[in-house]
């Protein structure tokens, strides 16, 4: 029985566009058992995955070098006798804990001067992968030349499960659910803006909808002042739900408006009416993966920047993408459902 240990990604979003990566593992091995070495923050996720094996948390703050507790940790995981080892992170870091663990095969692409960690060290076609979970799932393949059809991530919430949440966070399904995911870990110039955020609850409630609004506890201050706008009957759930619960909830969705985040990945894995709402960041390289997905983003010369905050100071990428033209996407998805 083949035993692999994955490297995930840091982000949320990341590790979900993973999944079809695993998924491939499983195709090629179907009695393989695949670890996945993973912050703890995305355990809740790894764990609804059925390809995953077992979580191993990865300790490591981002940017630590700690090279002693790589060493003790890749010699703890020796005695898991791992065959192959895949490594989807580019940094030399990310391929230590391998090469301590004496695993045979390493499995990346080539990175960050890290030829002698690797010994299956992969140059990225940049052209013909170019969409970030294509080449997550092209290092399942036996060599870089072989590339596959790439599946959209996938999730499922058992009925059973999303009712427990439901009923722990005393909501119901009384009226349709709309799902708002005002926040972006990445920074302020990810974030549509919350007066929008508002305007928009308000529009959805007028037609019946009941709106939730998820996230972190980072994003519990930006969803107050989307309910202190008009919007005390919105639920902010923000801060109060892990991810597992959060899946469970935009499961329930019938639609989801969202920044560019971890949460528009998976509300697209569920495959959840979606607006994916893009400014500083671009859809070319990590789009939401589903049919029921439409991404809205206005072409500025100065978009993509890739920025944290908006370098110039007006925003226009977002100021500029009013409520009342996203509103026309919404109006169209929730006549559909009428």
């Amino acid at each position: 029985m083949p035993k692999f240990l994955v490297v995930a990604p840091s982000w949320v979003g990341d590790c979900m566009l993973m999944q079809p990566m695993l998924l491939r593992l499983k195709q090629r091995f179907p009695d393989c058992l695949i670890d996945v070495l993973a912050p703890q923050w995305t355990l809740s996720l790894l764990k609804q995955m059925p390809e995953v094996s077992e979580v191993i948390v990865n300790p490591f703050p981002h940017g630590a070098l700690e090279l002693l507790a790589r060493y003790r940790l890749g010699k703890l995981l020796q005695a898991n006798h791992y065959d192959a080892a895949y490594v989807l992170p580019n940094s030399l870091k990310s391929a230590l804990v391998p090469f301590f663990a004496n695993i045979p095969k390493r499995i990346g692409f080539t990175g960050e001067m890290r030829y002698g960690l690797l010994n299956d060290a992969r140059k990225l076609h940049k052209t013909k992968l170019p969409l970030m979970v294509e080449r997550f799932a092209q290092l399942a393949e036996e060599t870089r030349d072989q590339i596959q059809n790439t599946p959209h991530p996938h999730l499922s919430v058992s009925d059973e499960t999303r009712q427990q949440v439901l009923h722990k966070l005393g909501l119901t399904l009384d009226h349709p659910v709309a799902i708002f995911c005002p926040g972006a870990e990445y920074g302020s110039a990810k974030r549509w803006p919350v007066q929008y955020f508002a305007e928009l609850a308000q529009k959805i409630r007028a037609k019946g909808y009941a709106v939730w609004l998820i996230g972190s506890a980072r994003d519990r201050e930006v969803a107050e002042k989307i309910v202190s706008l008009g919007n005390q009957s919105v639920q902010n759930l923000c801060g109060t739900t892990d991810l597992s619960d959060a899946i469970a909830l935009l499961s329930c969705a019938s639609l989801v408006v969202s920044n560019d985040s971890g949460l528009m990945h998976i509300a697209a894995a569920l495959d959840r009416p979606l607006l994916a709402i893009f400014g500083s960041s671009s859809p070319q390289f990590t789009p939401p993966l589903s049919e029921q997905a439409l991404v809205l983003k206005l072409d500025l010369p100065c978009s993509p920047c890739f920025k944290r905050e908006c370098p110039l100071g007006h925003f226009n990428c977002m100021m500029q993408l009013t409520p009342s033209e996203v509103g026309k996407h919404v109006t169209t998805i929730l006549e559909k459902q009428a």
